[in-house]
């Protein structure tokens, strides 16, 4: 069995997104992956910090690429930070004059990224941003609203982690819910999209999953066994 790499979400994946709860067995099955000799990396808009503590109490593989792809940690204070947390929060000062409800999410501390909650329409925010030239972009993580550099996403992160290891496309299989997880989901060989992705989300995936969160990701691992053990 040729060892893969799960590129795996956390909010609404391992998670839910009301409470943050871990799903313990969900853990336990990406726990189960390293065991065998696979790896299991979290690639998230959360900080890559709470990633990387995660995967140390959680018994999974100690690299995190946290910030929507905008820092990879690979140690307690081993980070290499790719996007620009300067721009985007210029980006902030200047969206918050146009659209005043717009405000921080209580996060732990960002490095490259500025969180927003979700409370006005990220539609109407894209586009002041677009015609106001930032070389920004805003997403929807599901969990929070997100504004990180141009050309930052969780794909362009996970290819530092893919060339770490040599790993090419067919290497890895990609987990997760919401629109951040679509540019993870076209540079893995394998995309699952868990029953809490919108359709659009589900479009971008190799294989759909109705269960919810941690009860999707048992499933999609329960999918794709048979095809592990065969290569």
């Amino acid at each position: 069995m040729k060892p893969k790499i799960f590129a795996v979400d956390i909010d609404g994946t391992i998670t839910d997104n009301k409470g943050g709860r871990v799903d313990l067995d969900a853990l336990a099955a990406l726990r189960y992956l390293v065991k065998i000799g696979h790896m299991v990396i979290y690639v998230t808009g959360r900080s890559s910090i709470e990633a990387y503590i995660l995967s140390v109490f959680g018994g999974t593989t100690r690299i995190a690429v946290g910030e929507n792809g905008g820092i990879i940690t690979t140690g307690p204070n081993e980070h290499k930070l790719i996007g620009n947390k300067e721009e985007c929060m210029k980006a902030f000062d200047f969206l918050k004059i146009k659209i005043p409800e717009t405000v921080e999410k209580q996060v732990f501390p960002r490095m490259t990224e500025v969180v927003l909650e979700r409370n006005f329409d990220i539609n109407l925010g894209k586009k002041i941003l677009a015609e106001n030239n930032f070389d920004v972009q805003l997403s929807d993580s599901q969990y929070a609203y997100h504004i990180n550099s141009k050309g930052i996403n969780k794909a362009n992160g996970f290819l530092e982690v893919m060339e770490m290891f040599s790993a090419k496309k067919e290497d890895v299989i990609a987990i997760g819910d919401s629109e951040t997880d679509v540019p993870l989901f076209k540079m893995a060989g394998t995309s699952v999209a868990l029953g809490n992705a919108s359709e659009e989300v589900r479009l971008h995936a190799t294989i759909s999953v109705p269960g919810h969160a941690g009860d999707g990701v048992i499933e999609a691992l329960e999918m794709i066994e048979q095809k592990l053990l065969v290569e």
